[in-house]
């Protein structure tokens, strides 16, 4: 009745605003959407039009930020694709007496495991997301063969996953012995912890949008030519990405955009600008004329911190891998680049008539690298210049 379009992302979200407020506190509306959802699981026709143009709109949405965040998938698993599978496991399940009918539903008694009981399938017969990830969870290993699975959520979701994992450990326990979910705290803001379904949450785009224009205002009086709204767009991404992934796993997020965006430490901007640093260097090397490195070179007496720290890196990202703890990267990266950046405030690095010139210079090769790829590792491009 007001004339929402399903081709407008921004009407399609007040839509979910709307309509998830209308399930929660009007009775009636709970039961119209459930009718609607029920006819959309037996494929009614007359809701097609405006469900695929939905869709189409949300899917091509997704595709904008992904883009933005640098993201890409092998495969993308939709909910209508699963659910079938899902039901198929939760009815076989039901008749091996894993799951259980009451009042028309079926439901799993997680009390067997010290947990709570949950719905699969509706009195209606239709699936809930507990099903639709059991059947999303089979459909993976199928189609990619996988050894391993890692689900991550929020946090909020801690409970669901226990007991769906429990019921997956008897209905599949193959793909059960090899999937764990890990979960990630929520972004806190000024105003507490955000809600899409409520309405008061700021967008990712809004976010990156803001980021991005706090970035290039930042970088108004270096000459980057062209390369300005790019390099903006890669540093303002590099400040949210490093403000999440330096916090502990599961622990909320407090996002500060003006320490987010720091050249001076513990920040993403900090590390990108440290290996522009580096760059720079060896630019300046390759004008220079200096003996090339090799295992005749002379080498200083006295081990750096910068050394100590550049042998560590396989390590830390072996344990970082093993421990699902990201901020074990950024920790690492971070003190890299204080060191890094110590070692060359007190070092004359390029001097054709210092025999172990040559040997400074792979350093900072060798930091260069080694920044670049942990900053890959954490989904952070690497300007050239900043």
């Amino acid at each position: 009745k007001n004339n929402l379009n399903p081709e407008s992302i921004e009407d399609i979200s007040a839509a979910y605003v709307y309509g998830s407020t209308a399930y929660e506190d009007d009775a009636h509306a709970k039961g119209e959407i459930d009718s609607i959802n029920t006819r959309l699981y037996a494929g009614d026709p007359e809701l097609k039009d405006i469900y695929d143009a939905g869709r189409k709109t949300s899917l091509e949405h997704f595709e904008v930020i992904y883009k933005i965040l640098g993201t890409t998938f092998n495969h993308y698993f939709f909910e209508s694709e699963v659910a079938n599978a899902g039901i198929e496991v939760v009815k076989k399940g039901l008749k091996e007496g894993i799951f259980e009918e009451s009042d028309g539903a079926v439901v799993y008694k997680g009390e067997k495991k010290g947990l709570h009981t949950r719905v699969f399938l509706t009195s209606k017969g239709t699936p809930t997301y507990e099903t639709k990830e059991l059947g999303l969870d089979k459909t993976k290993f199928e189609k990619e063969k996988l050894t391993h699975s890692v689900i991550i959520t929020a946090n909020e979701q801690d409970g669901f996953f226990k007991v769906v994992l429990a019921a997956m450990e008897e209905v599949l326990p193959s793909v059960a012995s090899n999937t764990e979910h890990v979960s990630h705290g929520m972004m806190q803001l000024v105003g507490g912890k955000m809600s899409s379904r409520k309405g008061n949450v700021i967008t990712g785009e809004s976010l990156i949008a803001d980021m991005r224009e706090r970035a290039y205002k930042k970088m108004e009086e270096r000459s980057l030519g062209d390369a300005k709204h790019d390099v903006a767009d890669a540093v303002a991404v590099a400040a949210i990405k490093y403000e999440v992934l330096k916090q502990g796993t599961g622990k909320n997020i407090v996002f500060d955009p003006d320490a987010s965006l720091s050249f001076e430490g513990d920040s993403g901007p900090y590390l990108q600008y440290a290996h522009v640093r580096a760059l720079s260097i060896l630019r300046k090397a390759k004008e220079a004329t200096l003996p090339a490195l090799t295992n005749d070179s002379e080498v200083p007496n006295i081990v750096t911190t910068l050394e100590r720290l550049l042998y560590r890196f396989p390590q830390v990202i072996e344990r970082a891998q093993h421990e699902h703890e990201p901020h074990h990267i950024t920790t690492f990266l971070t003190e890299l680049a204080s060191a890094f950046n110590s070692w060359y405030a007190n070092e004359k690095i390029i001097d054709e008539s210092d025999k172990t010139s040559a040997y400074k210079v792979g350093l900072v090769s060798a930091f260069a690298l080694t920044m670049k790829r942990g900053l890959n590792v954490l989904g952070i491009r690497t300007p050239e210049v900043m």
